[in-house]
């Protein structure tokens, strides 16, 4: 009971740090000037002996000190301000949590390593099979040529003369559209083919040039 103690005549008083080595947590009390340490108490498990609060207050706690040798000795400890007190308390349980989850993970692991291992590799022998939809082999197609574009009333042209000239020189006769009025369809009646004159030997239009209109 804190009530038992000699609350107002403390016989140190300084400040508190809780630090932490592997799943060892350390209650350290330190001169609050200088940082000089006056004791501190190892923790291995909370709750546990080595930190107990007190059956009538929250603030008051008793620590099981240690000074490395061996020797321990139980002192009684509190705080000013209960958010202090608070503090302590979520600190300890915070690192006992984490504690608590690393040995899970570990045992979890070590679950992993002792169980069956999966074998994905092939077999001797064994194959694999992948059906690929809308897949199509493309066979011939360096072979094939590109349709030329039709002309007009569904006639094929063709490509003129380097140069844009014959071989004799004169120009070979194009074809004329009449101009349509607006509303008007054109038709093959709409279409006519001026009569060329005779062509020369070598012309490049061919019999082409001998169609009728």
């Amino acid at each position: 009971r804190a009530a038992e103690w000699q609350l107002d005549q403390p016989a140190w008083s300084g400040r508190l740090r809780i630090t932490a080595k592997g799943s060892t947590a350390f209650i350290k009390l330190e001169d609050k000037s200088s940082g000089e340490l006056f004791a501190q108490a190892p923790v291995e498990q909370f709750p546990g002996l080595a930190v107990e609060g007190v059956t009538d207050s929250s603030r008051y706690f008793v620590l099981r000190i240690e000074d490395g040798n061996g020797r321990r000795a139980f002192i009684g400890v509190g705080f000013v301000d209960r958010g202090d007190a608070f503090d302590f308390n979520v600190a300890l349980q915070d690192h006992f949590k984490w504690v608590r989850q690393q040995s899970e993970l570990a045992q979890q692991a070590q679950d992993l390593e002792q169980g069956p291992k999966l074998d994905l590799g092939f077999k001797e022998g064994q194959t694999i099979k992948l059906n690929i939809a809308n897949m199509k082999k493309k066979e011939g197609a360096t072979g094939t040529t590109r349709p030329r574009p039709a002309g007009p009333g569904g006639l094929s042209l063709l490509p003129p003369p380097p140069g844009g000239k014959s071989s004799s020189g004169e120009r070979p006769a194009s074809l004329c559209t009449p101009a349509q009025l607006p509303g008007t369809p054109i038709t093959d009646s709409l279409l006519s083919w001026p009569q060329p004159t005779a062509a020369p030997a070598a012309d490049v239009w061919g019999d082409f040039a001998k169609a009728s209109g």
